[in-house]
């Protein structure tokens, strides 16, 4: 596929997305909308690509939420419209079990906060800073970010964040609990392929597994529900299916590596 807005690599199990619009801070017009979406559908299908990460280009933003300037000089209709999952693609999509790695760099603002919020592991820059600001310009933040941030840090401490419309750095992002690891600048690409490779070592069918359940558990009435019918969701019963499920346990006792096949 090509595109224009974002650029799209695949190597070793990892499609990295990259979105290319430092100029007005990797924000978001409606044609890098569509970009995302179908970046991640090819994602999603393809049965080799693992891990997904998403970055932004240029050093000084993640992404800055929505393009208004675009939105505003656009004269089509459907330009305040979002693909079929959800702004960037990403935020509606929720059966998707693959991993998604957050790589934020500089500011993840709005829509660029919802993003990283949406994905499962944040790793950002020291220079990096987070929020939720829509209120500012008469706006609600409707990509998700206001649910998410309630339930990945606390009502209170989200409610202070998303009243005062302030920002936070990734440091204080990490105490609060939505950033997994802060790093400096120069350590990025380490810290993406570290955790990649932490990723990689495991069955992709039991990561993905894992994944589902903890998303699906959060919706269950109670611990005891959850508990009773995580063996029948969908991607527990693909791994219990799978060839890797073979394959882990004879690999322990033979003393070797996995290797795994993702069926």
């Amino acid at each position: 596929m090509s595109y224009e807005f974002i650029s799209v690599t695949t190597h070793d199990h990892v499609t990295r997305i990259t979105f290319q619009r430092p100029e007005v801070l990797n924000a978001i017009n409606p044609e890098m909308h569509a970009e995302m979406q179908r970046a991640l559908d090819a994602f999603a299908e393809d049965a080799d690509q693992y891990i997904c990460v998403l970055r932004g280009s240029g050093g000084r933003a993640f992404c800055a939420g929505s393009d208004l300037k675009a939105i505003a000089a656009s004269k089509d209709p459907k330009a305040r419209e979002y693909p079929k999952n959800g702004y960037a693609g990403l935020i509606e999509r929720y059966d998707l079990a693959k991993p998604v790695i957050a790589a934020v760099e500089g500011i993840a603002y709005g829509g660029g906060f919802e993003i990283a919020l949406a994905c499962d592991i944040i790793i950002a820059t020291e220079n990096s800073r987070f929020g939720l600001p829509e209120p500012l310009v008469g706006a609600v933040a409707l990509g998700g970010g206001l649910h998410r941030l309630a339930r990945q840090i606390g009502l209170k401490k989200a409610m202070g964040l998303i009243l005062s419309s302030d920002n936070v750095d990734a440091e204080e992002g990490e105490r609060l609990g939505f950033v997994n690891e802060v790093v400096a600048p120069y350590a990025m690409d380490e810290a993406i392929d570290r955790w990649c490779q932490m990723i990689l070592r495991a069955s992709p069918l039991a990561i993905r597994a894992s994944k589902e359940t903890v998303m699906r558990s959060l919706d269950e009435p109670s611990l005891a529900e959850a508990i009773t019918n995580q063996k029948s969701y969908p991607a527990f019963e693909t791994l219990m299916k799978s060839e890797d499920r073979i394959e882990g346990p004879r690999a322990f006792a033979e003393k070797r590596k996995p290797v795994w096949k993702g069926r």
